[in-house]
């Protein structure tokens, strides 16, 4: 009987065991079209730059100066200036962070986060692989219903041109 009980708890070990860090293992790391050391990113990022573009760190909410500008034009990557947002899809989500509910076709990236015990869908800087911040269901009905949900310092804005 001991032996019976022994053998299940093998069993039940073994079955628990995580694939999700495996498989994340073994995924193959996509190659960015902008690489740099980190000794390079951090001569041209600020501190608090690199901490959320490099470290996927997180800004404090209602510091960026960036989430309540609502001016004509499109919020770019700090790291390596793509377009990755577009002002006219950005909305106030009363969060304390820069709201999305849309990028820019083909210039955001998505993986899976595991860093605070539950999945979610992390963003990405599709040229430099920068950590922007997270996606969530809860955006505007109307629109998409997505909330990208990004920190400010991952971004500088370019004011759209009056003609």
């Amino acid at each position: 009987m001991k032996r019976l009980i022994l053998i299940l708890i093998s069993i039940l070990a073994i079955s628990c065991t995580s694939t999700a860090q495996q498989e994340t293992s073994k995924k193959e790391k996509k190659t960015y079209k902008v690489t740099k050391t980190n000794a390079e990113w951090k001569e041209i990022l600020t501190s608090e730059q690199y901490y959320i573009l490099r470290q996927a760190g997180t800004e404090r909410p209602f510091s960026s100066p960036l989430n309540k500008l609502y001016t004509s034009g499109t919020f770019h990557c700090a790291a390596c200036n793509t377009p990755l947002y577009e002002s006219k899809h950005k909305f106030d989500s009363g969060t304390g962070w820069p709201s999305f509910d849309r990028a820019v076709k083909g210039n955001v990236d998505k993986d899976v986060d595991y860093k605070i015990g539950y999945a979610r869908t992390e963003l990405l800087c599709g040229t430099c692989g920068g950590h922007l911040g997270h996606s969530f269901n809860d955006g505007p009905r109307e629109t998409t219903g997505v909330r990208h949900c990004i920190n400010g310092d991952a971004l500088v804005f370019v004011e759209k041109k009056s003609k």
